[in-house]
């Protein structure tokens, strides 16, 4: 049917490429395949509980109520002082947001289980294994670290987290300032001022609150109470009470500053300096790249209102480095590969149209099977490029028998009488026919050998079963290609190739001859051959399992650890 439909197999084939090239620039790329299961992780304070006791009244009261859930497949926790967190995990055909919607229906009745003072459990924000993709730093000579954290937690945060796709951001580093007020217990007793009358009097003492509405002659008047302020001076004048009518202030009974927060506690450095570090982790399913370059985007335009001397480090971890490093490297290797491919076929072909005819099945296959995959919601990573870049070779071997099986019937159509000579479609599609089944059969014996990969489950499935897939289809679309498009090359660049037509490469020549003279003496004395076989394959047997204890001493011994 393509040779009956030549041009039109060439107008698609040409369509497959064009758009092919223009929606791989569009294709999401990453560094592996998404590991993580639909994972939900509820978050609970317990202030002044100790670990054991976080575990047995907080943490198990939320696993028992999220065990049994729809869709759920594991449950785990972990418990620290004054603060629980537990993972629910669930099936990897569950979408995130149904996950999150049924862990929050069963969090929906559990504070009644839990302790008085216990906070109410929330859920974290939804993220991945690979969620971590851009660590920035912040460094100055000229402004005091509690200032650097104040500019993160302020401005940057909040500028990045408007950005779609970003799941959280994270601060580390710089001293967290706080006011501290040092009351004086001296001061106190002879004003005549408690400890409960300070608290009550500090509780809210530096928020607003509304004044209500005084309604004059039909009109209404928001009052408005600004009491908010950062002086210390103004906080200071904060009345506390006393014993007379003499007011007291905060100021008279309390030393005010402003200090970093105590106990110190995660400190950050960058070449040996103080700084502040800010991580951002992306929500699964978002391009690492096209994120990471927005967030740089919103960086710059946030720089212009930062104070002066604040250095910004943005080279410190980027996933998207990685990402363009590891598919940059795959991609040499394809092209490499290629490379290679069209050299083997030119000296042993000696026909700059066959080999043409040939090679182009290599962009062929890998353009459909990119697209093939990216219709089926593969991003482009390491694993989907590391199944093509192994069946690079195997993306010719249809086409190398199909086109040197026409070339050779070309040349034998050449010999014959002019009255018995074939046309040149008839020829083509004889030659073509000849291998069909043979083409087919073979591709379908390397593939069965990848399908181990598909019966993979957990993380190990989700890393390889793209590989495997990416190889099988790029076979497929090679075997296509090959009963496709390949005759229909052959009809037009062979067909008008009288002279080198009859020329045969000097090697394959030389190794016909070889092989012809090994192949008359096996065939007249098979019996040593056939002992010799059967030796090496007794040998085989005997050393496989010696092998397999060397290289694999943990199986040997029935059990194996591993570390989480």
């Amino acid at each position: 049917m393509s040779l009956s439909n030549r041009v039109i197999v060439l107008i698609i084939c040409a369509f497959l490429l064009l758009f092919g090239m223009i929606r791989i620039f569009q294709t999401e790329v990453d560094i592996f395949p998404d590991l993580n299961a639909p994972t939900v992780v509820v978050m609970t304070e317990a202030p002044g509980m100790a670990p054991e006791e976080v575990e047995q009244l907080v943490s198990f009261p939320v696993e028992t109520n999220m065990n049994g859930a729809s869709g759920v497949r594991r449950v785990r926790s972990s418990s620290a002082t004054g603060f629980s967190v537990v993972w629910v995990e669930f099936d990897w055909s569950t979408d995130i947001t149904t996950a999150r919607q049924t862990v929050t229906e069963r969090l929906s009745g559990i504070q009644s289980q839990l302790p008085a003072g216990v906070g109410t459990p929330v859920l974290g924000p939804p993220s991945s294994i690979l969620g971590e993709i851009f660590i920035i730093g912040l460094t100055s000579d000229s402004i005091s670290q509690g200032e650097l954290r104040s500019v993160a937690d302020r401005r940057l945060r909040p500028g990045l987290l408007s950005e779609s796709g970003v799941s959280s951001v994270s601060v580390i580093g710089g001293d967290v300032l706080e006011y501290r007020i040092s009351l004086n217990p001296e001061r106190m007793r002879n004003l005549g001022v408690t400890l409960s009358q300070t608290l009550d009097a500090l509780e809210n003492f530096n928020t607003n609150s509304s004044g209500g509405i005084k309604y004059d002659y039909g009109n209404e008047y928001l009052i408005k109470t600004s009491v908010a302020t950062h002086d210390i001076d103004e906080l200071g004048r904060t009345p506390i009470g006393g014993e007379n009518s003499t007011p007291v202030t905060l100021s008279d009974i309390a030393d005010i500053s402003v200090s970093p927060a105590l106990p110190e506690i995660g400190k950050a450095s960058l070449d040996s300096k103080p700084a502040v570090l800010i991580t951002v982790t992306k929500q699964p399913h978002v391009g690492s790249i096209e994120l990471t370059e927005r967030l740089e985007s919103r960086l710059n335009s946030l720089k212009s209102t930062l104070p002066h001397g604040i250095d910004i480090n943005t080279q410190i971890f980027r996933q998207a480095d990685f990402i363009s490093s590891s598919v940059s490297s795959l991609q040499v290797s394809l092209f490499e590969g290629a490379i290679f491919v069209v050299i083997v076929l030119f000296i042993f072909l000696m026909n700059w149209r066959t080999t043409i005819i040939s090679t182009i099945a290599i962009p062929m296959s890998v353009i459909v099977t990119l697209l093939i995959l990216d219709l089926c919601g593969f991003t482009i990573n390491t694993m989907t490029l590391g199944g093509i870049a192994i069946a690079i070779g195997s993306l010719v071997d249809d086409a190398i028998v199909d086109v040197e099986n026409v070339y050779r019937r070309l040349r034998l159509n050449r010999h014959l009488p002019a009255g018995e000579r074939e046309s040149l479609s008839q020829v083509v599609f004889h030659g073509s026919r000849e291998v069909r089944l043979p083409i087919l059969n073979s591709s379908l014996i390397i593939m069965a050998s990848f399908l181990p990969l598909f019966f993979l489950t957990g993380i190990e499935g989700r890393m390889l079963v793209p590989l495997g897939l990416s190889f099988i289809i790029a076979l497929t679309a090679s075997t296509i290609v090959a009963l496709t498009l390949t005759p229909v090359l052959c009809y037009f660049l062979l067909g008008n190739d009288d002279k080198s037509s009859d020329k045969e490469s000097p090697v394959i020549r030389i190794l016909s001859n070889f092989y012809s003279r090994c192949l008359a003496k096996v065939l007249s004395r098979p019996t040593p051959f056939y002992i010799a076989t059967g030796m090496l394959f007794i040998a085989a047997l005997i050393v496989f399992p010696f092998l397999g204890r060397s290289f694999l001493p943990a199986f040997n011994e029935g059990s194996f650890t591993v570390n989480v």
